[in-house]
């Protein structure tokens, strides 16, 4: 889409909107932080719609661009102009005729440059304001002066909650802790200190039988808040990625008084979005852990960590993708991932130039020469790799965005005829 003619879109989506929150005034659940933003927002969907009627952004639309087509419940329409012109009038369709509106909207909201979230709070005002997690080397950081700066603009989100509003945070950030200074309302925290009003305790690991072999099914943990507990299961997925947005959830629940049986129950319907630490079948009898949608620093270091920690039948394999938009951060962040793989893997493929960076620290860490491999993009990787997989084995497959490494992951699963069910980015745009 050509800069000017996007510009106008935004201006005119964004009037649309404003224009639909002044008529129907759902209440409104924003999220924001540098890692589980999507993860986060639909787990505070599936709680929410357990007792109102709930639209969530679709995908990851959390930009200038994202939040008004969520408002709309409209697609992107790309590059397709006629798209974006039925946009528009459906857009302005809604604002002069009544529609059944829904009584929350659970919006992602994301800052690639400075400025970006100030601009969407000048006319957004959430209810609640969800803050995840921000790293020590945040992804977007190359368009920042400093992460100083980053943790400055992901602030204005919980500065723009209304004075009756709630401010939700991650307990075990300190960073995101201090916001609760900033916060007009009150505050809730989530994570795994006991002092944090939802905290988690009791996580686990599950297993069953995969092909006559013991495999991670998904994961188990308790919810604590005021003196009662609740057990959340989730299938399909590992690691820390999916407790914590699920105990965000759970705090916004209960900022609303929704029974913690409710909350409990509403999980047992919740699928989380592909790409995020999901399991699925391997061919030759393998799992592969599908992390493809996209890499920062910490969230490479916990998917490791979580594969160094599960029980694995045969080899633990991990296909790393380049990690972007790390700026002068860049060479060191992807050495330190190698020196970690080297401890935890018994295999490593890495895709593209700055994972390359990955690969040779793994080697000088003790890594065997024959048990590193790079590769310049993911689908050749994933041919590579089908050949070597054996039965039992665990594969760890995770990337930026631009590194598209679910490419990989469609050469490895065993549906890949399901792949536009189960992979992420396997639209028409982006073929």
């Amino acid at each position: 889409m050509k800069q000017r003619a996007k510009q106008i879109i935004v201006r005119i989506l964004t009037w649309e909107a404003r224009a639909i929150l002044w008529r129907y005034k759902p209440r409104i659940a924003a999220v924001t932080g540098s890692v589980g933003k999507t993860s986060t927002k639909d787990a505070i969907a599936t709680v929410l719609a357990s007792t109102y009627r709930v639209w969530k952004s679709q995908k990851s639309y959390n930009s200038e661009l994202g939040v008004p087509l969520t408002i709309l419940n409209r697609p992107s329409g790309w590059s397709n102009p006629v798209s974006w012109l039925v946009t528009i009038v459906k857009g302005a369709l809604m604002v002069i005729w009544p529609v059944r509106y829904p009584e929350w909207l659970v919006l992602e909201v994301g800052a690639d440059r400075p400025g970006d979230i100030s601009a969407i709070t000048r006319w957004l005002k959430p209810d609640i304001a969800v803050v995840t997690r921000i790293s020590q080397t945040p992804v977007h950081i190359e368009f920042f002066a400093s992460r100083e700066q980053i943790i400055e603009e992901k602030s204005q989100l919980v500065r723009a909650v209304k004075k009756d509003g709630t401010v939700v945070l991650n307990y075990d950030d300190q960073d995101v802790q201090a916001f609760a200074r900033r916060a007009p309302g009150s505050v809730l925290f989530y994570g795994f200190h006991s002092q944090a009003h939802v905290f988690a305790s009791n996580e686990s690991v599950t297993y069953e039988a995969l092909n006559g072999v013991e495999m991670p099914s998904g994961i188990s943990v308790k919810a604590n808040t005021s003196g009662s507990c609740v057990p959340i299961s989730l299938t399909g997925v590992l690691g820390l990625q999916h407790i914590y947005p699920v105990l965000a959830a759970v705090a916004v629940g209960v900022s609303q008084r929704i029974n913690l049986i409710t909350i409990s129950q509403a999980f047992a319907h919740h699928t989380p979005p592909p790409g995020r630490m999901n399991l699925l079948p391997g061919i030759k009898q393998s799992l592969i852990i599908d992390d493809s949608y996209n890499a920062s620093p910490v969230a490479v270091r916990e998917a490791l960590r979580t594969l160094n920690e599960i029980s694995v039948p045969n080899r633990r394999i991990a296909l790393l993708g380049d990690m972007r938009e790390l700026g002068e951060h860049s060479s060191a962040e992807h050495r330190a991932i190698g020196e970690q793989a080297a401890s935890v893997c018994d295999l490593l493929f890495t895709v593209g130039d700055g994972a390359r960076e990955i690969a040779s620290e793994a080697r000088r860490s003790g890594m065997a020469e024959d048990a590193v491999r790079s590769f310049d993009d993911a689908q050749t990787a994933g041919k590579e790799l089908e050949l070597l997989l054996a039965a039992g084995d665990i594969v760890l497959v995770k990337g930026s965005q631009a590194v598209r490494c679910e490419k990989a992951v469609k050469e490895i699963m065993a549906e890949p005829m399901r792949a536009g069910e189960l992979l992420v980015r396997q639209g028409k745009e982006w073929e």
